[in-house]
């Protein structure tokens, strides 16, 4: 077989292939010995029709047009082997000679491809981050939040007040109509939660029991979603939450501590090791961020242009879920449709090359994979997709998604070769401890397992480039 590259810019190829008659042969004789299988030629048993038969029954560009899926792919796939490209979509592919007598094959095929880069040195790389500070505003936050589902209702004979909850009716009429699945009875709403539709809450400050009201509004769900309806509420209770005490027996009935000050300390442990996690996070992206201003890489405009898709359609999808339009998504961020498509774009520029990186480092470290750390990721990647392990797993070995799974885990090894040999310091100049961080936040001994662990979510996560504030 023979093969010539031409480079058409940094990430597309064109390849040109002949492939001689020899090379064919295997392909169409297993094209004839399948189609004989297939057909009844009077005088012969299935599967013995020969091949000049078959020419005479069928025709022999049927038997070519069998083979040729055969013989392009396994054409295709050496000369990117020989060549070492990594193909990055779906090739396009020309036939400029068919295959004629005992004569050969030639095609060409244009694919955009991995770029060739320098990979810069990672070593002693320097980044910051914010310390870890838990304040006790944040600890009371928590504790209140605990009081809270430990929290009494009681009814009230006043006006309904902010934090006060409430049980109400609602409905929403377009042009006199009860708009189908917009009314609600005797639910309990909580004023000033906020979430459920507009003006809302304003509507109920003030409202006493048996008081109803009417004001305008739009709907955030449905098919009529953003359109302007009339809403109706009526309140049949006015209930004031009663906390407990922060006191020792709130303690010991929501907690297995015996006093208020132990419970407290948990809790400010606890933030504490959620908030080292959430530095870790940062510093990752904060050493990659540092190593991709470190590097030029051409990126591939339609590997660009998918991913752009792919995300804004994803963006599009969440908010329709939570009942929200793009315009009040970007009124409520203070951005225009502008300054969104171009951060979707610079995030999806970074995220491109980053993979890039990761996947050159990666191999120039050779690392691996093995069968236990496959096992793992798919049962993490289950839990967070809310699907059992097994039909998760099942699922992405039929649909061939498994060398996908590897590849975060490789570039999350990656990350974390990259990081380890990093200094990162928070705000204050200390050192920020990461090789020995265990996943729950805590800090282990050095021989202990730590976010090896979670290796692989953060390859998957830095598919998303680094995060800016």
């Amino acid at each position: 077989m023979k093969s010539a590259v031409e480079t058409l810019s940094p990430t597309r190829a064109k390849l040109t292939v002949e492939v001689p008659f020899e090379e064919l042969k295997p392909s169409l004789d297993a094209a004839y010995k399948q189609i004989a299988e297939q057909i009844n030629v009077p005088g012969f048993r299935r599967g013995k029709v020969p091949p000049a038969v078959i020419d005479r029954q069928v025709g022999r560009e049927a038997v070519i047009g069998q083979a040729m899926d055969t013989i392009l792919t396994r054409a295709y796939s050496e000369v990117l082997r020989e060549n070492d490209l990594e193909p990055l979509s779906q090739p396009e592919l020309e036939v400029t000679r068919e295959i004629e007598g005992d004569g050969p094959l030639e095609f060409t095929v244009e694919v955009d491809v991995k770029p060739e880069f320098e990979l810069p040195s990672y070593d002693g790389l320097e980044a910051q981050v914010d310390d870890v500070e838990v304040t006790d505003a944040d600890v009371e936050e928590q504790l209140a939040a605990l009081r809270e589902r430990f929290a009494t209702l009681s009814d009230v004979e006043r006006p309904a007040a902010d934090g006060d909850f409430v049980v109400l009716d609602l409905k929403a009429l377009q042009d006199g109509e009860v708009v189908d699945g917009a009314e609600v009875t005797g639910m309990s709403y909580k004023v000033g939660r906020g979430g459920m539709i507009e003006g809302l809450d304003e509507a109920l400050v003030g409202m006493a029991a048996g008081d109803e009201k009417t004001f305008q509004s739009e709907l955030v769900g449905g098919d009529l979603v953003g359109q302007p309806v009339d809403v109706t509420v009526s309140i049949s209770q006015v209930q004031e939450q009663e906390l407990p005490d922060a006191d020792d027996e709130f303690a010991q009935l929501a907690s297995e501590f015996d006093t208020i000050e132990e419970l407290t300390a948990d809790v400010r442990e606890r933030l504490g090791r959620g908030k080292r996690l959430e530095q870790a996070a940062a510093a990752r992206d904060a050493v990659l961020e540092v190593l991709l201003e470190k590097v030029e890489i051409p990126l591939p405009e339609g590997v660009v242009t998918d991913e752009l898709n792919a995300r804004r359609q994803n963006v599009e999808q969440q908010l329709a879920y939570a009942g929200i339009t793009m315009e009040k998504y970007l009124e409520d961020e203070g951005q225009t449709i502008e300054e969104f498509e171009a951060d979707l774009e610079r995030r999806v520029r970074d995220a491109v090359a980053a993979q890039f990186i990761l996947d050159a480092v990666a191999k120039k470290a050779e690392l691996g994979v093995d069968q236990n750390e496959l096992s793992q990721h798919l049962v993490r990647r289950a839990q967070q997709s809310g699907q059992d392990p097994q039909e998760f797993a099942n699922h992405m070995f039929e649909h061939n998604h498994i060398p996908e799974l590897v590849q975060e885990i490789l570039r999350g090894k990656a990350l974390a070769t990259i990081v380890e040999s990093a200094v990162v310091k928070d705000a204050s100049g200390n050192v920020v401890e990461l090789k020995n961080l265990r996943p729950d936040g805590s800090i282990g001994e050095p021989e202990d397992e730590v976010l090896a662990a979670d290796d692989a979510d953060a390859g998957a996560d830095a598919a998303d480039g680094p995060d800016e504030d």
